[in-house]
């Protein structure tokens, strides 16, 4: 981030944070790089619906304005301390994941999501949307400005929703100043859901999950969101799982934005990508690279499902579309999942 003039009145703050390992006395270098260096795990946290009738008025909400290249939406600030008992502190393991802070990757990722509309790349009309680790929940936000018929907003902690985003959602859906209010005009008809728990177990609760929805062929979500997830590297695979299991079969659409390295976390773009790449079942493009000197290099990538195969229907196997049915014609084995699937060629 770049540095602030204290001396200089006309220097605005940013409307994002700069990440912080734990408090501004701990080193926090490279301690989660070796396994054997780190700390017990710690249970997570029930996963749970949290309902909008539950937010915490108990808690002060502020809220200040984000531009974004013409388009304002207001972002909620609480504090740390009166929330979770913590300060100066933006990642405690099991407890915290920095759900409070708005930071710069979701800003990166409302910009990338305009572009690719404008252009006509993809459009989220009757659309259902997940944003993974949404915190203040921007993202999500324009998603149901730009005509999204369901959003779900996840987080690891109850205690955020509660305290910011549903906050922050009330205080977007009742401003009416900002352009993309027009697109906005019948939230009773609108799908929007708010859930809590760990990458490893939440899926149990998504409704639009396969395990949920009767018709196979009609799970899934259109489109996953997620901004500054990939920090840590133990987390990547569960995360990277629940994606799969959650994103819509064959055309749903994940945008991500992070930075490529976190320095002291190991985790970063580019570990993410490398989950990705391993399971060989979806395709990444580049969609934006910052490189503005304010941060680390930060990026927002699109992942899709390779293409798969056009002449077969599959009568149980959820996963047959992710398969690389071009790996597969050129000789290569089938993954232990699918052998044994039955598949009707037409």
């Amino acid at each position: 981030m770049a540095a602030t003039n204290s001396n200089s009145e006309n220097v605005q703050k940013p409307s994002f944070e700069t990440f912080q390992l734990f408090s501004s006395t701990a080193s926090g270098f490279g301690i989660f790089d070796d396994p054997a260096q780190q700390a017990p795990s710690i249970p997570p946290p029930p996963c749970v619906e949290v309902l909008p009738s539950e937010v915490h008025s108990s808690v002060k909400h502020s809220v200040e304005s984000v531009n974004l290249d013409g388009i304002t939406l207001l972002k909620g600030r609480v504090n740390t301390q009166q929330v979770f008992g913590l300060s100066n502190s933006d990642l405690v393991p099991g407890k915290y994941e920095g759900g409070l802070k708005l930071w710069e990757g979701s800003l990166d990722l409302i910009k990338a999501l305009r572009c690719d509309i404008k252009s006509g790349l993809i459009s989220f009309g009757g659309k259902r949307v997940l944003e993974l680790g949404c915190g203040h929940g921007l993202p999500g936000i324009f998603a149901l400005f730009v005509g999204a018929a369901a959003v779900h907003f996840q987080d690891f902690n109850a205690e955020v929703l509660r305290c910011l985003t549903i906050p922050n959602l009330n205080s977007n859906l009742s401003n009416k100043s900002h352009p993309l209010s027009s697109n906005f005009t019948n939230c009773d008809k609108i799908d929007v859901r708010f859930y809590a728990g760990d990458w490893n177990e939440v899926d149990k609760l998504l409704p639009y999950v396969a395990t949920h929805v009767e018709d196979n062929q009609n799970a899934g979500y259109d489109f996953i969101l997620m901004a500054e997830t990939v920090y840590s590297i133990n987390s990547l695979q569960n995360l990277y799982n629940l994606i799969k299991k959650c994103l819509r079969h064959p055309d749903g659409t994940l945008y991500f934005a992070a930075k490529k390295y976190y320095f002291g976390v190991g985790g970063g773009t580019r570990r993410f990508l490398s989950v990705v790449e391993k399971d060989g079942v979806m395709a990444s493009s580049l969609v934006a690279e910052i490189t503005d000197g304010s941060s680390n290099v930060r990026e927002v990538w699109r992942l899709k499902p390779k293409e798969y195969h056009p002449s077969f229907s599959c009568c149980s196997c959820l996963y047959c579309c992710w398969f690389p049915w071009n790996d597969l014609e050129k000789g290569k084995s089938q993954p232990m999942w699918l052998q044994g699937s039955k598949i009707q060629y037409r």
